[in-house]
């Protein structure tokens, strides 16, 4: 018989189709949002999502003020492949249509069994939960594709992620290059008790 993860790993074989897997989830305010993975048609989306970003969500996700129109970035926001590159967008219902308010993602790095990630959450929908949510699911994922690490690095500054880090159960440590800059790590290898 199999399980949900050997069908999940023959379908990774055949191809990157996305994982057709979703949750409505309850935020902290009482309202719902969706969560699924980033398919190749929400460019407009996303594009949305990057151009509404505040100056400051900008700095600290991206480390700078890298300009809103930057098509190279919007490609690299969308290459995903659902097992070393994977994406959870967030979204909630608004005047009739589904709006992007927050997306997680990972990608592999040099070390193989590791992945570096990064959330970032619309302004005003921030301090819901639903970064929280994002990186919850964003974590299993990298899990089931067997990671062993996750990593971020961020700016000394941007306590909203420290906190989001530490409630994860990330580690945080300050990189021996200097002190702008901390680096959070989540040991993913199953805990047997």
């Amino acid at each position: 018989m199999l399980t949900d993860y050997a069908v999940e790993k023959i379908l990774a074989a055949l191809g990157h189709e996305s994982p057709d897997e979703h949750w409505i989830e309850a935020l902290d305010n009482g309202s719902h949002i969706l969560i699924r993975p980033l398919h190749e048609q929400d460019r407009q989306l996303e594009f949305e999502f990057i151009n509404q970003m505040s100056a400051e969500s900008f700095r600290t996700r991206f480390f700078g003020a890298m300009g809103h129109e930057n098509v190279s970035l919007l490609d690299q926001m969308m290459d995903v492949d659902y097992r070393n590159r994977m994406a959870y967008i967030a979204m909630v219902h608004e005047n009739g249509y589904l709006t992007e308010v927050g997306i997680s993602r990972y990608a592999d790095s040099a070390d193989v069994q590791q992945c570096e990630c990064a959330v970032v959450v619309a302004d005003r929908w921030q301090r819901q939960g639903i970064g929280t949510l994002l990186m919850e699911h964003l974590i299993v994922a990298a899990q089931r594709n067997g990671f062993k690490k996750m990593m971020s690095i961020h700016q000394t500054n941007n306590f909203g992620m420290h906190r989001l880090a530490r409630s994860l159960g990330f580690h945080s440590r300050y990189p021996a290059t200097g002190d702008n800059e901390i680096i959070h790590e989540l040991d993913l290898t199953p805990v047997f008790g």
